[in-house]
């Protein structure tokens, strides 16, 4: 972890952040006498400033900074995007610069995870989620980062109720994509199984929450994927809460499970992340993938890893190309390049809140989206 240059601080105080953002060079300490326009001003030339009072009154003045950096762009002369592509990376420009300000609001945590501020609600547990065993060093994190934690702790804590699993819920840990859009989830409910379903993949298993819904659809064996520590113990997890951990095997793995008899499956599923863009913390890796990357090395590898009969579940909404990032016909090109048939396909229209949302920057392309479960098959 970085060290923070504090002006008047004793002993030092070391940075952290579980999203990768680089310390401040500057940090100035502050209490509840700080206005909100200065503490704006400050971070809008870099400044951090490292809180010492009331902690209910660092998040008023967190949202006091939030309504601020929210109204500069609507002052700004630029003219309106010309295309949803340019509207697109405007609206990742815009939500790059909110974090950089509201990030620039730190608080200090003590050994065992302890804030000592004033009125400071207990994060013992949140942390740990998302560090790990605390360590013997004081540190200082941006107090969006910390309430970002704490609502993490409370999501996992209560779980996501999922309709497809008859209510059941899901508990996503820190850091994993949670199933809080579960229109694609139902597109896995109710898509017909192969004659043939005694095994099946789910690739990128994230919370495990589709390899659950297959279990329960009576799939006898489920392996599931993926690479991210916190994924593979999420899913784990879950397995076993749903009583299917003698149904589900969560491996880890790139991809395709390498070392798991028999080898090949008669059923395949892939949701990987929808939009080809380039994340700019560890924790949007669930929703950009570079260059489609993951989406181009399932379909490439979804031959081979198939027995002769079987079907691949390819799960995967077209926002992207509503926002000019991907074209159909470059889809389409990718299963043509992989010696992949398109058997099916079931469509289903978004029902989460932004999509009805009009004065959202990126309504338009969120209106028309919709997400498919293609069912692909190797061409014979």
């Amino acid at each position: 972890m970085d060290v923070l240059p504090l002006p008047s601080s004793e002993r030092s105080l070391r940075w952290r952040s579980a999203s990768g953002a680089p310390a401040p060079r500057r940090v100035r300490e502050a209490d509840d006498s700080l206005r909100a326009a200065e503490a704006y001003r400050l971070a809008c030339e870099g400044t951090a400033v490292l809180w010492r009072g009331d902690f209910q009154g660092a998040r008023q003045l967190l949202a006091a900074l939030g309504r601020r950096v929210d109204r500069a762009p609507r002052r700004s002369a630029r003219p309106e995007p010309a295309t949803p592509y340019d509207a697109f990376h405007r609206h990742r420009q815009e939500q790059g610069r909110r974090a950089r300000v509201l990030g620039m609001l730190l608080v200090p945590v003590e050994p065992g995870y302890a804030v000592p501020l004033r009125r400071a609600p207990d994060v013992r547990a949140a942390c740990a989620e998302a560090y790990g065993p605390p360590g013997d060093e004081p540190f200082a994190v941006s107090l969006r980062e910390l309430l970002g934690l704490v609502g993490a702790h409370e999501w996992r804590r209560k779980g996501v109720p999922v309709p497809a699993l008859g209510g059941d819920r899901i508990h996503p840990h820190y850091g994993v994509f949670s199933p809080v859009r579960g229109e694609y989830v139902d597109l896995v409910a109710r898509a017909p199984l192969p004659r043939d379903h005694d095994l099946a993949y789910d690739i990128g298993t994230g919370t495990g929450v589709l390899a659950a819904v297959l279990a329960r659809r009576g799939v006898a064996r489920v392996v599931g994927t993926d690479q991210d520590p916190r994924a593979l113990a999420c899913a784990r997890e879950n397995a076993e809460r749903l009583g299917l951990a003698d149904r589900i095997d969560v491996v880890e793995a790139d991809l395709f499970p390498s070392d798991v008899p028999p080898g090949r499956a008669p059923l395949i599923v892939c949701n990987p992340p929808w939009l080809p863009a380039k994340p700019t913390s560890a924790l949007e890796h669930a929703v950009y993938d570079p260059g489609s990357r993951m989406l181009r090395a399932f379909l490439t590898g979804l031959p081979g890893a198939l027995t002769r009969q079987g079907e691949g579940w390819l799960i995967l909404s077209d926002l992207a190309e509503h926002l000019g990032l991907r074209g159909r016909e470059e889809l389409l090109g990718h299963f043509d390049a992989a010696g992949l048939t398109v058997v099916d396909r079931l469509d289903t229209r978004p029902t989460h809140p932004r999509s009805g949302d009009a004065a959202d920057p990126l309504h338009a392309a969120r209106a028309a989206e919709v997400t498919s479960l293609w069912r692909l098959t190797p061409s014979r």
